[in-house]
């Protein structure tokens, strides 16, 4: 089922599987990439309790090991709206029998989406309902369909970070492991990246950026401006030739190549302890 929020300037859709935002329209214009199969079929989905690809899709805990897809299964299961208004909802997923085979762990994933003007406000909670400590990662992966703007074309577009920022990119492999070769990442200016075709052969996956971007061309009006303050990384990826750029604040990284990691000892995975509580939040401003 598909729900709607608005408030006279935006109108979000978003579905109850995945809570995934299906479509965002700002002054009648559409933002959201539209799931064409021919490219990506997803939009903007919601990534836990991993972010990003397992090696063999396996993983560890207290040695034992479980499977899970790329970017985990919260993006595959339908979610109960506990909470509605005509500028917010609240989406909540609870573990069952499924999740806790693959996952073994009692818990409640929370995501709120709220209308305040120009911008989507948008809230992960995670509680942990296990006595035991939860490790896991979340994150964002929304698509934006370019150009917003009639008569432009992808590479009019580029991406400024606020304030002067110098950016490591983190190694990847050609299969979208970490290869542990990082590298500095140049921007124009220490802010710019111009959009082209050939800079997303691959994922392009940042840290120690600015904790705000935008998206827009000097040829055009529209613009999308992401704020993740709380998030300590950031993708850039879209499918080849693909007319969208999905802009991802992620919490944590994939696993190693050729690695089946413990997940006790994998450092960038959030650690909550029994009964506790996390959240994150980030947005996504229109103009």
């Amino acid at each position: 089922m598909e729900y709607q929020i608005k408030n006279g300037k935006i109108c979000v859709t978003i579905s109850d599987m995945g809570a995934e935002i299906q479509s965002v329209r700002f002054k009648e214009t559409e933002y959201l990439w539209n799931g064409d199969e021919h490219y990506w079929s997803e939009r903007a989905p919601i990534l836990f309790p991993c972010v990003g690809r397992l090696t063999d899709g396996k993983y560890l805990l207290n040695g034992k090991q479980y499977e899970m897809g790329i970017h985990g299964f919260a993006r595959i299961l339908p979610y109960t709206v506990v909470d509605k208004t005509e500028e917010s909802i609240t989406f909540e997923l609870h573990d069952d029998e499924m999740t806790y085979r693959v996952y073994p762990y009692r818990f409640i994933l929370r995501v709120v989406y709220e209308l305040k003007d120009n911008k989507i406000c948008i809230a992960y909670h995670v509680i942990n309902l296990s006595d035991d400590t939860m490790y896991f990662g979340i994150g964002g992966h929304p698509g934006f369909c370019l150009p917003f703007d009639e008569g432009l074309k992808f590479d009019d577009y580029y991406l400024e970070f606020t304030g002067p920022c110098l950016p490591q990119k983190i190694g990847l492999t050609e299969t979208g492991f970490l290869s542990g070769k990082d590298e500095r990442f140049s921007l124009e200016h220490d802010k710019f990246l111009k959009l082209s075709y050939g800079i997303f052969e691959d994922t392009i996956l940042l840290r120690h950026m600015s904790d705000k971007v935008t998206l827009k061309s000097d040829k055009g009006e529209r613009k999308v401006t992401l704020s993740y303050p709380a998030f300590p990384y950031l993708g850039l990826w879209h499918a080849p030739g693909a007319p969208y750029l999905c802009i991802e604040p992620w919490a944590s990284l994939p696993s190693r190549q050729d690695i089946v990691e413990e997940f006790r000892y994998k450092s960038d995975l959030i650690r909550l302890g029994e009964g506790e509580e996390y959240t994150n939040k980030w947005s996504i401003e229109l103009d």
